[in-house]
This record gives C-alpha cells, structure tokens and sequence, in this order.
C-alpha cells in the first residue's frame, strides 16, 4: 500500500521548493523518512492547502474527469483505499496490483487525465507538475493516518465541514466503487 499525493503544474511554484531545498540542505536520493525530507513534505502540504495557482480542481467538470479516471481501474491494476481531490492536488491511498508500479498507474492517471481536463479549459500546456510524492505505509497505525489526513485533507483546507460532504472523496458515501470495508477486506487490512 502506497499513499501518494500528485499536485497541478502551478499548486507550488518551483522557486518555492527549490528554497526549501536549499533550506533544508535536500540531496538528490535522500531517503523519505529523514527529517529534513518530512519537513519539506509538511511545507508542501501546507502551502498547497491554502489553494495557490489556477486550482483547476474547483471546477466540476475537470474534478469529475480525475475522479472517473481514479476508479476506472480500480479493482484491475489496483486498490483504490482513499481518494480526495483537492483544488489544486490529488491524495490517494492504494495498494497496487502485480505488473502494475506506482510509476506507470501515475502516468496513466496523469496523461489522460491532463489531455482530457485540457480539452476541458480549452487551453493547452503542462497540467501536472512531474513529480509526486509517494511513501509505502508500514505499519497499521501508518495506515490509519494516512487515511485520516487524506479524509480529513478537504475539512483541514476549510472546504467543507465533515470529510463526508466533500464530493471529491472516498469519504462522500454516493461516490465510493464500493465500501471502504470491503476494499480494506480484499486486502486483509483492518482499520483503527
């Protein structure tokens, strides 16, 4: 199981990070569990919540786009756990399937979706921004909050009241594949 944010082209500007970077003292390679590399994931998360860039993810019709193309492999090529599409980032919560790698499932996600969302805004140009952020959850407690943050993400940001009145989530009841029980069930995963 991964949890995996993927953000639009303009959410955090590059000489931001790059900031951050040199703040931090990054290096190419640094492993995700470092300090310096979680403190650059918290700044990221913080700056994208306040809804910074053009947040094409606020319009319906491009936000249902990246949703449809979430679930329509799910069960195939994966397990969609959690989802909430935020106005200008994405939050997922998977496990991946045999042959399929978080690599090529983000390329599908991110091609299609970028063609069909531009199409959309009539406009043309980048749509994602290349990089993702992607970390294995480890333990059963990782699960419980990655999956907390990711429900809880859209009332956090101040775009709704409960995580089950965010239309652009696993936690909105009516948009679901199927129950969070039986996802978490075929995975033999139990929650806390």
């Amino acid at each position: 199981m991964q949890f995996i944010t993927f953000r639009l082209f303009d959410s955090v500007p590059a000489g931001v990070i790059d900031r951050w970077k040199k703040e931090l003292a990054i290096i190419p390679d640094l492993d995700k569990n470092h300090p310096c590399a979680t403190e650059l994931y918290r700044r990221l998360a913080a700056y994208e919540d306040t809804g910074r860039g053009a947040c094409f993810l606020r319009q319906p019709p491009v936000t249902e786009t990246v949703q449809k193309a979430l679930l329509f492999f799910d069960g195939q090529r994966y397990r969609l756990l959690e989802w909430s599409i935020m106005p200008n980032h994405v939050h997922v919560l998977l496990a991946t399937m045999t042959g399929h790698p978080v690599p090529q499932i983000l390329h599908s996600w991110k091609s299609f979706t970028a063609k069909e969302c531009n199409k959309i805004l009539a406009r043309r140009g980048t749509f994602w921004m290349e990089d993702y952020f992607d970390r294995f959850i480890r333990t059963e407690q990782h699960f419980a909050y990655a999956r907390n943050y990711i429900r809880n993400n859209p009332v956090k940001a101040g775009l709704c009241q409960a995580p089950e009145q965010w239309r652009w989530s696993s936690a909105y009841g009516t948009r679901t594949s199927r129950p969070l029980a039986d996802r978490m069930s075929a995975l033999h995963v139990t929650a806390s």
